[in-house]
């Protein structure tokens, strides 16, 4: 599967954003109105510094005990993310994140972040994939393409 991050898998778009001083009950509820599962954090000169997720709310906010509205996304994000460029290939992207347990990673083209990947953005790239290598396969043979 040769299909490359921007503009296989996911399309350039403005992507949801924190600063690292929000705290983490405006941050949870900005990724609810988004319907995302993820934000990037961007310091106040618009540079990626990191990444907060659903996963570090839960692990590293509820689990613990922190104070939702005390709490910043300092305290609990992942800081200078790993990040993607449009040019990878999806499977190399899929590989990354099965090594490092990530489920979501920025996308940035020139140091400017440009959109967010996802695990299940990835699964549907392979899925549609597998399915084309499938009905290829069964095109051959049964002959469907080749006059048989």
């Amino acid at each position: 599967m040769n299909r490359k991050i921007v503009p296989d898998i996911v399309k350039p778009r403005e992507v949801i954003s924190v600063s690292p001083d929000d705290n983490i009950i405006d941050s949870a509820v900005k990724m609810v109105d988004a319907h995302v599962a993820a934000l990037v954090v961007f310091d106040d000169k618009e540079n990626l510094v990191g990444i907060v997720t659903e996963r570090d709310m839960t692990h590293r906010v509820v689990a613990k005990g922190l104070d939702t509205r005390t709490a910043t996304v300092s305290e609990i994000m992942t800081e200078n993310p790993d990040t993607l460029s449009p040019d990878d290939f999806a499977m190399e992207a899929l590989d990354m994140m099965q090594s490092r347990h990530f489920r979501h990673l920025p996308v940035t083209d020139g140091g400017k972040v440009i959109s967010m990947v996802s695990i299940r953005d990835l699964f549907a790239a392979v899925k549609t994939s597998l399915e084309e290598d499938i009905q290829e396969t069964e095109a051959f043979v049964f002959g469907d393409r080749y006059g048989v």
